[in-house]
């Protein structure tokens, strides 16, 4: 086994700082408990802020009020007689009411299922059936008729609770939670030990059903604590909240996290609002997925080819000097001259850009999937701290992240305190902590894949690491294209720079044991339209989609991205699609990853006629 134990952290970030205020493994030693010491400390601090539909205005929420209200809910979840270890679920948009739920079901010793909204309900009547769930909150009485109806088998559900009204009283099941949350009595608590399973979280499901990963209260505390270790988070830091919290990088980073040091979350009122909730709110903190960054690229790059070429010089060249000034604050560089010209570029242009994310962005963690270099080049020079990161559901989630003083964009940074990686057979990163799942919830086979004798999780990922520490990620292991002449392909960073071209909304390489690659694209429909006008052709006639004329373009403009890659990695053959993967029809997982062998299976006749001619494609 090739091996490369060295485990480099960054420095503590919490050392020598007297403006935080950090609850530290010391003082608590379960996710409940850290709740009630917050509360202690600080009752009347705002804790959460939402806006309220009805009335029109965001309202805050104090430590105290939130403890009400899990008290509230915690006397009404033992009013059903459930059992320590049972499973309760939740379908919720993100909101108070599910750090409500999930403190008041932790608090006695229940197992918290969390469940995408933009799910199919089929796949979460899955998740409900798979892990005997007994309780399940949703958001309306439709929300729960419309996973009644979908195809397949339901659980067995003891209650379902509504956070709205309930029309059918005739559902001997069915609540609203004001008729649900009737206990006046006071319910102490019950104890909780550390190792006690906390939460099943299933798996985005990329490669077929979701597996359930199984987290223990010590596992997602002791990875909020490491990452506060990495990068420390302020008592001022407002955390704008919208990446799902179902989503364990949201949960743990943008729930956990901030109610450890203190900080105040907002949650967003919808996505489509995103971009105003940005500027109302004007968060220091967020933690997100590429996507938001690589929208934001995409909407620069073609207001710059719009605009007049002076505003491209002056946007390429604020860029240019703001990345190099960035890497001699890193200390990977020169002063330069050309820095005394920063205020006015800053000024000029970067501030404009930071504005549209609130304008006083401290820290925005990015994880999830690779963020581009292109794109985090762009928004790091421009003054705004991407910190990219690395992990796992099974590592609740986190492995490694950049920080403030050693952010390095094209790796996934320095391990988090307290976790060791190496890289074992086949490059592939092991990691090993208390931060480990338990284990896959009723799959032990599961689990021995990935789970070795001496605790090493095996990611699945292909990455090396640095003498100095850095880890940087190769591929998947089991996406990597293996070409007919033998050359290894990761299809990840060519997707990315294919995306990187506003016309493409969505691509996938493909070409497994042939002769060369190709590419599925998803075009950009308002875009595609002004180039088939230009081209006079039909735009939604897919016989001309896949003429040579409309082939050609396409191959020239992703060439023109992927020039820089080595020669085996020409794209040869591309088919464009009008209609994009989504998570509804089954192409897309609720995480947003591609689920690469549905689209392979889906547009087989495409692929077929790529390869044409060809003795190698079957």
């Amino acid at each position: 086994m090739s091996v490369h134990e060295a485990s480099v952290y960054p420095p503590n970030a919490l050392a020598g700082r007297d403006d935080l205020d950090v609850i530290t493994l010391d003082a608590v030693s379960t996710l409940d408990a850290l709740f009630r010491e917050r509360v202690d400390r600080e009752p009347d601090k705002t804790a959460y802020i939402e806006f309220d539909s009805d009335s029109g205005v965001w309202r805050h929420y104090t430590w105290a009020d939130t403890a009400r209200e899990v008290s509230r809910w915690r006397a009404a979840l033992d009013a059903e007689s459930l059992s320590t270890g049972d499973r309760v679920a939740i379908r919720l948009r993100n909101c108070r009411h599910w750090v409500v739920f999930d403190q008041a079901a932790l608090s006695l010793g229940l197992v918290v299922v969390p469940l995408y909204m933009a799910d199919r309900p089929d796949n979460v009547n899955h998740v409900l059936h798979h892990s005997d769930a007994k309780l399940l909150l949703v958001e309306s009485e439709d929300a729960w008729r419309e996973l009644q109806q979908a195809e397949g088998e339901l659980p067995q559900l003891e209650r379902v609770v509504t956070l709205g009204p309930v029309a059918n009283h005739n559902d001997d099941v069915l609540r609203s939670a004001d008729e649900w949350l009737t206990s006046e009595h006071e319910v102490e608590p019950a104890k909780v030990r550390p190792d006690d399973l906390a939460s099943i979280v299933y798996t985005s499901g990329t490669t077929g059903r979701p597996k359930g990963v199984m987290l223990s209260h010590r596992n997602m505390l002791s990875n909020a604590y490491s990452g506060l270790r990495s990068v420390a988070v302020l008592p001022t830091d407002i955390v704008l909240s919208f990446l799902p919290l179902s989503h364990t990088l949201e949960r743990t980073v943008g729930y956990y996290v901030p109610m450890m040091a203190a900080a105040t979350v907002v949650y967003n009122r919808s996505i489509p609002e995103l971009s105003e909730d940005f500027r109302i709110i004007r968060p220091t903190g967020i933690i997100t997925v590429p996507r938001i960054f690589e929208r934001m690229y995409s909407k620069l790059t073609a207001a710059l080819k719009e605009g007049p070429a002076w505003k491209r010089w002056l946007f390429n060249t604020t860029v240019d000097i703001g990345w190099e000034r960035f890497e001699y604050l890193q200390g990977r560089g020169n002063r330069q001259w050309v820095f005394v010209l920063w205020p006015i570029l800053d000024w000029l242009v970067a501030t404009k850009v930071r504005a549209q994310l609130g304008g006083r962005l401290r820290i925005a963690v990015v994880g999830g999937a690779p963020l581009p270099p292109s794109v985090s080049r762009v928004f790091i020079a421009l003054g705004l701290n991407l910190l990219q990161g690395y992990g796992l559901t099974e590592s609740s989630p986190c492995i490694s992240i950049n920080t403030l003083e050693r952010n390095r964009p094209a790796t996934i940074g320095l391990p988090v305190h307290e976790v060791e990686v190496k890289i074992g057979d086949n490059d592939e990163l092991l990691a090993r902590g208390p931060n480990i799942m338990m284990g896959y919830w009723q799959d032990d086979a599961a689990t021995e894949q990935v789970l070795d004798k001496d605790g090493w999780l095996h990611s699945g990922d292909q990455a090396k690491i640095e003498d100095d520490g850095f880890i940087s990620i190769i591929g998947r292991i089991k996406e990597i294209l293996v070409l007919a002449n033998g050359e290894k392909v990761p299809p990840a960073d060519i997707e990315h720079a294919i995306a990187e071209d506003e016309l493409f909304e969505q691509s996938l390489v493909i070409g497994e044991q042939m002769p060369y690659l190709s590419a599925l694209v998803v075009l950009n429909k308002q875009l595609w339209e002004k180039e088939a006008k230009r081209l006079n052709i039909h735009n939604n006639d897919q016989s001309q989609l896949h003429s040579e004329k409309v082939e050609e373009l396409l191959l020239d403009r992703i060439r023109q991205r992927i020039h820089e890659f080595p020669g085996y990695a020409r794209i040869r053959k591309t088919t464009a699609i009008l209609s994009p993967w989504t998570v509804e029809n089954g192409l897309m997982t609720p995480t947003l990853k591609l689920k690469r062998a549905k689209i392979l299976e889906r547009y087989k006749d495409d692929i077929a006629r790529m390869y044409e001619g060809h003795a190698l494609y079957k």
